[in-house]
């Protein structure tokens, strides 16, 4: 199987259903924490719900191996999650949009996160070997933590497999589940794509692991934005020599995924910025999102729920600083 084609599919589905449901955290964090809608935080919970649900099943019946997946980290930094979360938090409420979410936008004629898309790879790639990389090498050296269970599953180690995996996902996904009931009954359509994100995150750890070379073997990964954000950036300028990644055809695929059904649904059309402020703001968000995803070794998808799939620890903790910097985020910041 190609790892490049498969992920470019497995990118067009996550682009497609996002575009279709309206898929994004910091729409439901609002809605949580203005009393509105809450349907998008309903369908971030069934996502994440399904993704946990497949995600363990797949783990345990040969369908991949979480134990070598990039959230099963021994030694992390839990400072550096933490901070790097919130960073990245705050980042999506000044460019009013996660990385997935500017992407879908982007696809569909919104120059705001076009630029928004620019700055985030450059903040990521400025963090992963440019200027910003000594201090984020720097954050990541305190606060490390070499922890005896790398995952949720792990706190239990005397017990069968099966049983500690059902006893700390089945609570998990009953409650992400009770949430997103509502859902169910009243947005069908915002149901069936978060539903299918929360396939497609899954599928991410099936591909990874059906696809991955035994004579040259690779930390398994699953969708995810920041850091393939971005290495596509460096592959468009100096793709000569340099092989395209898994990550980075997730990143393609979404974008003309949310293309096509932009364009099917004929509500493609070119958006401005308002002020010079959106400009500012988008910029900042940007850069912010590419720093802290790096940091925290994901984004509000790659640890929200591809790592949380996972009921890595490192990811529990990347997250909450995530929903900390978003929650912070609104309350300190006026859009």
């Amino acid at each position: 199987m190609n790892a490049i084609l498969l992920g470019l599919a497995l990118g067009g589905v996550f682009g497609a259903a996002a575009r279709s449901g309206r898929f994004c955290l910091l729409r439901g964090m609002r809605g949580v924490m203005g009393g509105g809608d809450s349907s998008a935080i309903r369908a971030f919970a069934l996502a994440m719900a399904v993704a946990i649900l497949v995600t363990q099943a797949l783990d345990l019946f040969g369908g991949t191996d979480l134990s070598v997946s990039l959230p099963m980290r021994e030694r992390f930094s839990w400072s550096g999650m933490l901070l790097g979360g919130t960073i990245f938090g705050v980042g999506m409420v000044l460019a009013n949009a996660c990385g997935a979410r500017a992407l879908v936008l982007a696809a569909g004629g919104n120059l705001r996160s076009v630029l928004v898309l620019l700055c985030l790879g450059l903040g990521a790639q400025a963090s992963l070997t440019g200027v910003l990389a000594p201090l984020r090498v720097s954050l990541q050296s305190g606060g490390l933590v070499e922890p005896m269970a790398r995952s949720l599953t792990q706190l239990f180690p005397s017990l069968d497999p099966q049983l500690a995996t059902a006893l700390t996902a089945g609570p998990l996904v009953l409650v992400l589940a009770v949430l997103s009931l509502p859902l169910l009954r009243t947005q069908r359509l915002q149901a069936i794509s978060a539903a299918i994100i929360g396939l497609a995150v899954a599928g991410g750890w099936w591909i990874s692991f059906a696809t991955d070379d035994p004579f040259d073997p690779k930390v398994l990964t699953s969708i995810s934005f920041v850091g393939p954000m971005g290495d596509g950036m460096l592959w468009l300028m100096l793709s000569t020599g340099r092989a395209l990644s898994f990550g980075v055809a997730i990143v393609a695929g979404t974008l003309l995924g949310a293309l096509a059904t932009a364009l099917l649904a004929r509500d493609f059309r070119v958006e401005s910025f308002g002020a010079t402020g959106q400009i500012l703001r988008a910029m900042a968000g940007g850069i912010l999102m590419g720093f802290g995803g790096v940091l925290a070794l994901g984004c509000s998808i790659g640890q929200g729920l591809g790592g949380v799939s996972t009921l890595s620890l490192a990811s529990l903790v990347a997250f909450s600083g995530i929903l900390a910097g978003i929650a912070g985020g609104l309350v300190v910041i006026r859009n």
